[in-house]
């Protein structure tokens, strides 16, 4: 009976304190001085200037820049929606709150990669109500449609689309694998007749294969990924209704007899998510707070443990998280804890569990994020 009486305190405890945290109600989100927080005022403030003042280089006119971009890559075309851009934006919040902001926190803005964050959190979804029964599957016996048929395709698991080592070898809306990214040394010959690498043991930034686990999912929720997100997380932490999610104009999917377009987890042809610093932040905040918004765990625990760990081809990534570790490092910031979505154009949510901290900043340039970061973490009194 004590022993019963100890744990049923504990849960007690536990409830109450997590109830003593802060959310946003929908549509709104409040402020507090930075004093307050425990930042050095001035300190903050010239994190907000740094970042107001290192806007990402690249045009406002986000066809440019995303052509100029990627130009390297053969056949590189837009094929998804594109939208200009606006400037620099961000917020900085603190046990919840607001604690700095700048730019339009409600204007929606193309995310970019960060959307592989979003992908990575259904992909969760998928096994937290067990519709995956593990990332260690094979995702031929999910997907059977001959996707993944052939000696080294049918090896991909799911935690190889995940950390993206599954070197999967293919074509998908017209994409072949081997025109994302390619190599800096070498031609078509060499990309197109490359040697295949185990799945699991070289991790390779690769939009096709991203889209082809927003594919897979499809084939597993059997109903519009857009959906999945707004129901079980975006919903469920009070963002606002502007958001979207685009696939490529041609990425329809016939499943149950029902047409379905098949999203992006990036924008580098153009789609992904379209999405306010506003609603980035709840993301944010409810990732920080490990999956829980108020009284509703919407991400399990384990879930976001597992998506931020190393993984085993490059331990500065985990399930489409960047981690301040490894070869990714940021040399100004100490703390290895941290871990970070990124999108092209300098988009990033930072996520500091130690500190309660959590960064979203739009359109900086993308080589400044590190002394972004370094100046907000110490402005933090101790």
């Amino acid at each position: 009976m004590i022993r019963f009486f100890a744990i049923t305190t504990m849960a007690v405890l536990l409830s109450h304190a997590a109830q003593a945290q802060y959310f946003p109600e929908q549509g709104q989100w409040q402020s507090r001085p930075a004093g307050q927080l425990g930042f050095a005022p001035q300190k903050l403030e010239k994190a907000v200037s740094f970042a107001k003042d290192n806007e990402y280089s690249g045009s406002r006119d986000l066809r440019i820049a995303i052509l100029k971009g990627f130009e390297r890559e053969p056949f590189h075309t837009l094929l998804g929606p594109v939208k200009d851009r606006g400037g620099p934006a961000g917020m900085i919040v603190k046990d919840g709150y607001i604690a700095a902001q700048w730019g339009d926190l409600g204007r929606v803005d193309m995310t970019f990669s960060v959307t592989k964050s979003y992908l990575s959190s259904v992909a969760g979804i998928a096994v937290d109500r067990g519709l995956i029964a593990s990332v260690e599957e094979k995702v031929e016996d999910y997907v059977w449609d001959g996707t993944f048929a052939g000696a080294h395709n049918s090896q991909i698991r799911w935690r190889h689309l995940l950390d993206q080592s599954s070197d999967w070898s293919g074509s998908l809306f017209g994409i072949k694998d081997w025109a994302d990214r390619p190599p800096q040394e070498g031609g078509l010959d060499d990309w197109k007749y490359r040697a295949l690498n185990q799945p699991g043991t070289v991790m390779e930034y690769n939009d096709v294969r991203v889209n082809l686990l927003a594919y897979s999912l499809l084939q597993v929720f059997r109903k519009p990924l857009p959906q999945v997100l707004k129901q079980h997380i975006m919903d469920p932490i009070g963002a606002s209704t502007t958001w979207r999610w685009f696939g490529y104009d041609d990425a329809w999917v016939t499943l149950d007899g029902l047409q379905m377009k098949s999203v992006t987890g990036g924008g580098h042809s153009g789609g992904g998510i379209f999405v306010s610093t506003l609603d980035q932040a709840r993301f944010g905040l409810m990732v920080l707070r490990d999956g829980r918004w108020q009284d509703k765990q919407v991400l399990s625990k384990a879930w976001l443990e597992q998506a931020t760990a190393p993984s085993p081809a490059n331990d500065s990534y985990g399930f489409m998280w960047w981690l301040n570790q490894g070869q990714r490092k940021w040399q100004q910031v100490d703390d290895s804890s941290l871990f970070y979505a990124a999108g092209f154009g300098g988009n990033f949510i930072v996520v500091d569990k130690k500190q309660d901290l959590m960064i979203v900043t739009r359109w900086l340039e993308p080589s400044q994020i590190g002394e972004m970061v370094r100046l907000v973490t110490e402005s933090l009194q101790h």
